[in-house]
């Protein structure tokens, strides 16, 4: 009897207690990616915790619109994409996949194309060539086609995302070295895809803004073009470049209110060059936009965000500053309350397509260089 009394107690004890212990296997732990990213540890992510390349999706990440992502949103969006594992498909735009520029069988070293299904006219397109970012040591170039995709659409312009090498398998100038051979390669297939190679657009967010404004400035430096790829008759030279809140000065960076800190031999500039910048000083000399700025670069629009706490809005004044003495055209465009990327104000779109109507169509527009209240 006693032994039936104590087999019914723990039965009891078990049910009783079983509610909270199912609650208690419902409630999601973080996962590393989640812990890494929330600097505070107060388990929610807010959009400045987030790295460049996550920020993109932070409104479809924070479903209940509250401003921060939670544990369960996290994870809800990480089980999505595994459910979803597929490229971006657009239905009027013909996407040609990692097309190699370097003549190996590297994945990063590889582009993808954009095509329009729908063309306004039979002449070549100029071309919209998207540079991702993630601190040259993330990312890849599967974001190029949402970005380009508006251009793309309208049957006026083609489109392509370059992936490069990062940092963990080359160290600097690995990095634009692959980007000029992408862009040589665009140019010799051009007549094949009726592309106009004299027309290419270069936009880069971040550490892609860093090298879209190196193709930019650095056309006649031989040094900085490389041997990769069997292009090598064609220049590596571009029409115009939108730059996003990208790295322009190495040897400034880090004087300037920052999340990270630049000048240490951890940080992204350090892993990008082989060292702290201020041991490598001419490397992170070479890898500045600014140190290779002439006459004849092609015309920069820069917009950056006034409260950037990862890239200091500094940057996006010393390449306007340097462009304008060197009679450069440039428009730099103060993005009000913004910090590191969150550029979704309808006439951001607008100023980019007027810049790149007037650099790649001929069109006769102005591009205002009036700040973007980007406050939320």
């Amino acid at each position: 009897m006693t032994r039936i009394l104590t087999i019914t107690a723990l039965l009891t004890a078990c049910l009783s207690h079983s509610t909270p212990i199912q609650a208690a296997d419902k409630t999601p732990k973080p996962n590393a990616l989640f812990k890494k990213w929330d600097r505070n540890s107060d388990l929610k992510l807010s959009r400045d915790e987030l790295p460049e390349g996550p920020r993109r999706n932070f409104d479809r990440v924070d479903t209940d619109k509250n401003g921060f992502i939670s544990v369960k949103e996290h994870l809800d969006f990480l089980s999505r994409g595994r459910r979803n594992n597929r490229r971006p498909q657009n239905k009027n735009i013909n996407a040609i996949r990692d097309i190699s520029y370097a003549a190996n069988d590297n994945p990063r070293q590889t582009l993808d194309l954009f095509l329009p299904k729908t063309r306004k006219s039979d002449k070549p397109l100029p071309l919209v060539v998207f540079i991702h970012g993630g601190a040259w040591r993330a990312g890849n170039k599967s974001g190029g086609m949402r970005m380009v995709a508006p251009f793309v659409e309208s049957g006026q312009y083609a489109g392509a995302s370059i992936g490069y090498r990062l940092s963990k398998e080359a160290i600097w100038p690995a990095q634009i070295h692959d980007c000029k051979a992408a862009i040589r390669h665009l140019k010799a297939n051009a007549k094949k895809h009726n592309l106009n190679p004299d027309r290419i657009a270069v936009w880069g967010t971040s550490a892609g803004g860093h090298l879209a404004a190196m193709l930019g400035v650095s056309g006649d430096v031989k040094e900085l073009e490389g041997k990769i790829g069997k292009n090598l008759k064609f220049d590596s030279r571009i029409t115009c470049v939108v730059n996003w809140f990208g790295p322009t000065d190495m040897l400034t960076i880090g004087k300037y209110p920052s999340r990270l800190k630049h000048d240490a031999p951890d940080s992204p500039e350090a892993k990008l060059l082989g060292g702290a910048i201020h041991k490598n000083k001419a490397a992170a000399r070479n890898a500045s936009p600014v140190t290779h700025v002439s006459k004849g670069d092609a015309p920069v629009l820069t917009m950056h965000g006034t409260k950037d706490q990862t890239v200091p809005f500094n940057q996006g004044e010393r390449i306007h500053e340097t462009l304008s003495k060197a009679g450069v055209p440039s428009i730099f465009i103060k993005m009000i309350d913004a910090g590191h990327g969150g550029f979704k104000q309808p006439e951001t779109q607008e100023r980019v397509k007027a810049f790149l109507g007037k650099h790649l169509r001929d069109e006769k527009t102005e591009v205002s260089d009036e700040p973007i209240n980007c406050k939320r």
